[in-house]
């Protein structure tokens, strides 16, 4: 006898980031599907995928959602990867940067189907 699962839940973080004028090509590469943050979480277990979405209404807005299989599992990585997540961030976080980023909303949240 089988029993029926609950709705499968996964970790989502969402970023938002304003570009500034003239970056936009530079951010949609750092930040696209094959950009250095997506590079870098594929090596991770439990990572699912990044979407980076733009703001139609403010076209210089972009959110990024990482999905992961669980909390554990983006903690984990983040940890047992501090450097390389440090390096990475460091190197975004220049002054010629394209972008300004925060948290959508200072939180994590998990998403349910």
């Amino acid at each position: 006898m089988s029993q029926k699962r609950g709705p499968k839940s996964e970790f989502v973080i969402v970023w938002e980031f304003r570009v500034r004028p003239g970056k936009r090509r530079a951010f949609e590469k750092a930040y696209g599907p094959d950009g250095d943050w997506t590079r870098f979480f594929r090596t991770g277990k439990g990572y699912i995928r990044t979407e980076l979405l733009s703001d139609r209404g403010t076209p210089l807005r972009y959110l990024t959602l990482d999905f992961w299989a669980s909390r554990t599992d983006y903690e984990h990585f983040k940890k047992d990867n501090r450097a390389e997540y440090q390096t990475i961030d460091k190197k975004k976080g220049s002054r010629d940067r394209p972008i300004h980023a925060s948290p959508l909303t200072g939180r994590r949240m998990i998403l349910k189907p």
